[in-house]
């Protein structure tokens, strides 16, 4: 027989091997412990966030998932670790829109999302809520956006960093009313929250889900929250879109990815099971109290939506006034 079709023969029977033993790999992953990364410290709504995901793909899996906090490099460092792991499944990143912004606002040679990372499943997004301290003079979300126009710059308003979601979400909320307020970033939830309270701060657009118990229990007052509708926690705080500024779409979202050329059947296999997880109805109804809506669906929705915020926010990121700080 003539060289060349033992050869495609055997470049045939190489390629079923290869399709074989990554089908089986897929149908046995995982079987031994897996980690979700995420790329900022405890305490706040991301982190919360793993934590009750890993809980529930523990159980599902029947092997421990275990969080691990990478913070530093506004999400960077945490993101390229995610990205240089080996891509077997078994090291999954929890992103949240700091892989959009980074590429214009802190990029680095050593990462790129879009190029070394493989989306796998939108989680979706993170109501944010506009709070003030409860001894504020501003009562409602149009005593802030007045004050912010007759003294330009005289408001301040705390972030956890520059380019992160609350930074975003103020800029975006400041360009749509029209007026600039001073930046003034702090390291930690707590650091913030602690001069907000103290009247230091005018005012702090922040995820509802880790403000929840301040807005509640009366530590801080809040004005609006973001989203089409109002919060199921917070039903007496009004919407952006309600006192006419459209700031619908929450500034904050979450999903998960896997380093790139992790094998298409695991990257399928734990898209699955994510969106089997949360389509517990007892999971959507945790997850709404803590203001996140869900979105799901195959990898192509996180590739799309990617893409669409890295070019968002690059536009927003040009604004005078984001420049500003």
């Amino acid at each position: 027989m003539p060289v060349g079709p033992i050869v495609t023969r055997l470049c045939g029977a190489v390629a079923a091997l290869a399709l074989s033993t990554a089908i089986a790999c897929a149908q046995t992953f995982p079987d031994r412990p897996v980690k979700l990364m995420i790329a900022f410290g405890s305490g706040g709504t991301i982190d919360t966030l793993g934590r009750i995901l890993a809980d529930k793909l523990s159980e599902r899996w029947k092997q421990g998932v275990v969080v691990e906090n990478k913070p530093g490099g506004g999400g960077n460092i945490g993101a390229a670790a995610a990205a240089n792991a080996a891509p077997d499944g078994y090291s999954i990143h929890l992103g949240a829109q700091s892989l959009a912004t980074n590429v214009t606002l802190l990029p680095t040679p050593t990462f790129d999302p879009v190029r070394d990372l493989e989306p796998v499943y939108f989680i979706g997004f993170a109501q944010d809520v506009l709070m003030v301290p409860k001894e504020s003079p501003f009562k409602t979300l149009a005593d802030v956006i007045a004050e912010g126009k007759a003294k330009p710059g005289a408001l301040n308003y705390a972030s956890t960093g520059i380019g992160s979601s609350g930074h975003l979400a103020t800029v975006l909320f400041s360009q749509m009313a029209g007026f600039q307020a001073q930046h003034v970033p702090y390291t930690s939830l707590g650091a913030s929250m602690t001069d907000l309270v103290g009247g230091r701060l005018s005012f702090w657009i922040s995820t509802l889900g880790s403000n929840v118990g301040n807005v509640q229990g009366g530590t801080v007052r809040a004005l609006a929250v973001s989203g089409p509708q109002r919060g199921k926690e917070v039903p007496d705080v009004p919407t952006f879109k309600e006192q006419g500024v459209a700031l619908v779409e929450p500034s904050t979202w979450f999903g998960i990815f896997v380093p790139r050329k992790t094998p298409p059947e695991v990257v399928a296999k734990i898209n699955r099971d994510f969106n089997a997880i949360l389509s517990e109805p007892a999971m959507k109804e945790r997850l709404s109290g803590l203001g996140f809506t869900l979105v799901g669906g195959e990898p192509k929705a996180l590739a799309d939506h990617l893409a669409a915020d890295i070019a968002k926010w690059a536009k927003v990121a040009s604004a005078p006034e984001f420049a500003a700080k």
